[in-house]
């Protein structure tokens, strides 16, 4: 990817600052692309330039921060080796591509193994000071708190399960594991609301992970209920993990944003500085799999 020149952004309290998208996105290649969090049963082997990673969620990661100039029949050695290793284990495996790696035929090597591509997001970075001192006024009667409890995780679930569908008893699973053994990693936040018969509904959800020895904070979720849309919740759950970044020290927030958030956080301030695709290779491999278990829960 060539050089970006640097960039003013604005931000939603009317603070221009400026950018350089290149020095950022090496910054994140350097300290978030390897990171990972300190939790129990997560394992790490090293194959040449990229990590195989096991033990966070269902399948497994391929990690790196680039390719060390691999190419050819040599890359597709190390491609095979990934896909291979989690294959013999009943496992399937991740490998994020980024726009910026190199080979620029790497996506097709990748195919030709039999890896999927999935949807594209756009990695963001903002500031975290100026985003911390914007707070949109709430709906009456909503307010954000930390959720610290597993019937906290549950609601949040839900939440997921009305807007995008599926099962995400796993989710509950990983963040109730890392809050437990993780607790300076992690802050989940939920925008709630009282019904009229005073049971509280997570209108909104999201979380933030402290990349200890980084200069980041990264943000994950954000939800919102369809009836809830546009009346300030997201950005208000941006501002509140800000603040919460900028308290411990992390000036800059990370995330990677879907096509419809990706809008909300550019106007809040954020800045484009890469593209990031999963590609999948599924366990069972698709030539194997019978018809009538086609139809396997979201996540397998």
């Amino acid at each position: 990817m060539k050089r970006q020149p640097p960039q003013t952004r604005r931000y939603a309290t009317g603070v221009s600052v400026p950018f350089d998208p290149s020095r950022l996105r090496a910054l994140y290649d350097s300290s978030l692309r390897t990171f990972l969090p300190l939790l129990p049963g997560v394992t790490v082997e090293r194959d040449g330039p990229v990590l195989r990673v096991s033990g966070l969620g269902a399948g497994g990661q391929i990690l790196y921060r680039d390719l060390g100039g691999l190419n050819g029949p040599d890359l597709d050695a190390l491609i095979a080796r990934q896909r291979d290793h989690f294959t013999a284990r009943g496992l399937s495996v991740e490998w994020k591509l980024h726009t910026h790696d190199r080979p620029e035929d790497l996506p097709q090597r990748l195919q030709a193994a039999g890896f999927t591509p999935g949807a594209t997001e756009t990695v963001l970075v903002g500031l975290a000071a100026p985003l911390a001192t914007h707070t949109p006024q709430l709906p009456e009667g909503v307010r954000v708190r930390e959720a610290t409890t597993r019937d906290d995780l549950e609601r949040i679930a839900v939440l997921k399960e009305r807007v995008s569908g599926g099962d995400y008893s796993r989710l509950v699973d990983g963040l109730a594991t890392e809050l437990t053994e993780a607790p300076t990693g992690l802050t989940v936040l939920v925008a709630e609301v009282t019904t009229g018969d005073n049971e509280p509904v997570v209108a909104c959800a999201a979380w933030i992970r402290y990349a200890h020895g980084t200069e980041f904070a990264t943000l994950w979720g954000g939800a919102t209920l369809p009836e809830w849309r546009s009346r300030g919740l997201y950005r208000a759950l941006v501002s509140h993990r800000a603040r919460l970044a900028r308290e411990r020290g992390f000036p800059y927030l990370q995330v990677n944003a879907s096509s419809s958030s990706r809008p909300i956080l550019e106007r809040l301030g954020f800045i484009p500085i890469t593209t990031a695709t999963p590609y999948v290779h599924t366990f069972p491999p698709a030539h194997l799999v019978w018809p009538q278990i086609m139809t396997a829960p979201p996540g397998l």
